[in-house]
């Protein structure tokens, strides 16, 4: 009976497609078996662009855990960080990577170019939040621009080079964003939460 029950239960286990990559953003894909029911497959994307070209892209397929199967983007204008997420509970259903999402969404914040920081952005995707950051690079530079709800609400941070935000401040409604009614949540080194979670 125990034997019986013992395969039973690795019925249940999902297998994944696996790939995480290395430094070099080069991974060698294999099958997993999760290692419990409660896992689902993922399959990731993290897409960074700037001007409008895609300078770096990532993706990620594994075991994991539902709550961590998110999607969040962050959209200063010149440059944007997003990464979505696909999770399914079938054998190696995660084989295919979900495109990152890039149709506007009908919101609208300031953004910077230059010294100026009263320029319109068009939100795209889940980028339902107008952002207000700042950087030291040599001294204070202010960012504007987009983010989706995770961005602005969750505290685990992660730096993502000259990207990284010491302040950020969220807001909603249409060119809330402005010097004087951002309201902050003062979330150390945020920007954005990318794959630090999922590889963790």
């Amino acid at each position: 009976v125990i034997f019986s029950q013992n395969i039973f239960l690795l019925i249940l286990f999902l297998k994944c497609h696996e790939c995480l990559p290395a430094p070099s953003g080069i991974c060698t894909e294999k099958t997993a078996e999760c290692p419990s029911q409660d896992y689902r497959c993922l399959a990731a994307t993290e897409v960074a662009i700037k001007d409008g070209v895609v300078v770096s892209a990532l993706n990620i397929k594994r075991c994991i855990m539902p709550d961590r199967c998110v999607e969040n983007s962050v959209n200063y204008g010149t440059y944007r960080v997003v990464k979505n997420s696909a999770c399914c509970n079938e054998d190696l259903c995660n084989a295919q990577i979900p495109e990152y999402k890039s149709a506007p969404n009908g919101n609208m914040c300031f953004t910077c170019e230059g010294e100026n920081c009263m320029k319109t952005l068009n939100c795209v995707g889940n980028e339902n939040y107008c952002v207000k950051a700042t950087r030291k690079k040599g001294k204070n530079v202010t960012l504007k621009g987009c983010a989706s709800k995770l961005i602005c609400s969750n505290q685990r941070a992660s730096r993502v080079n000259e990207f990284s935000a010491e302040q950020i401040s969220c807001c909603q409604g249409d060119y809330c964003n402005s010097a004087s009614k951002a309201s902050t949540y003062l979330l150390l080194l945020l920007v954005p939460l990318l794959f630090s979670a999922l590889l963790s």
